[in-house]
């Protein structure tokens, strides 16, 4: 029976454990304050090594994570670009796009299916599969980079304008589009800085509202909302980039 290894057992790294479990795999968990390294001595070949920490926790991880397990690696997190594995030398990890909602107490929900890209994609796709959600595969390079974007935009564009508007993702549609539209314009401007590529926004647009009609009544902000703003203003100061909008909110 072959290992996958989970790195944070929240509430992500427990609906993937749940579901590789019921896909027969064994699951070895690693916790705040393991030993990594001694880990990995005991579990050098495991089939995936599964990256389930918070975005803030992602860089220290990365950072510590054994050699041997490099190779391995399969990312989750939100705001997940490929300079942020670049940085830690990992070449083409294994990533997935997470587009459903996991809550204390309530069963996973999903938006719309969740694309995978890379070595172990298949084997999360059929673990997820197994516990019904819905996962796709995708091909490495520009239809991953896209698939990222898109959820960035998504994530980005509803918790900074929900700072102002509240409500929900159709509400923020239909009565607040003009400003959505410049909310997600700046996020785009971002988002092209920190990849080099111009993307499609029209496509991009095209995606974050087809995950709005997925889940109509999601909430729009939440507790992380601040932070992501304070996170898109850096990144913008790091470019240059005039975001006016995203100003106006944190003042």
């Amino acid at each position: 029976m072959s290992e996958v290894v989970v790195i944070a057992l929240g509430q992500l790294g427990r609906v993937f454990a749940g579901g590789l479990l019921r896909s027969g795999h064994t699951v070895v968990p690693v916790n705040r304050g393991d030993d990594m390294a001694a880990l990995a001595q005991a579990h050098r070949a495991p089939e995936l090594v599964l990256v389930a920490v918070a975005e803030n926790d992602l860089h220290t991880v990365l950072a510590a994570l054994p050699d041997v397990w490099k190779p391995r690696a399969a990312l989750i997190q939100n705001e997940l670009l490929p300079r942020d594995w670049l940085a830690h030398g990992l070449i083409e990890p294994t990533v997935i796009s997470v587009w459903f909602e996991k809550k204390k107490g309530i069963d996973a929900k999903p938006l719309i299916a969740s694309p995978a890209a890379g070595p172990g994609a298949a084997l999360l796709c059929r673990a997820l599969t197994s516990i019904d959600l819905l996962c796709r595969e995708v091909a490495l390079g520009d239809a991953l980079l896209f698939e990222l974007v898109r959820k960035n935009v998504y994530i980005l564009t509803t918790n900074i304008a929900g700072l102002k508007t509240g409500g929900t993702v159709s509400q923020l549609w239909a009565q607040h589009e003009t400003f959505a539209r410049q909310v997600a314009n700046e996020v785009m401007d971002i988002q092209d800085a920190l990849t080099g590529v111009a993307h499609d926004r029209d496509k991009l647009i095209a995606g974050m509202l087809e995950a709005f009609e997925g889940d109509p009544a999601h909430g729009c902000t939440g507790r992380s909302a601040p932070a992501r703003l304070a996170r898109a203003l850096a990144h913008a100061d790091e470019f240059g980039l005039a975001v006016p909008t995203l100003q106006s909110l944190a003042n």
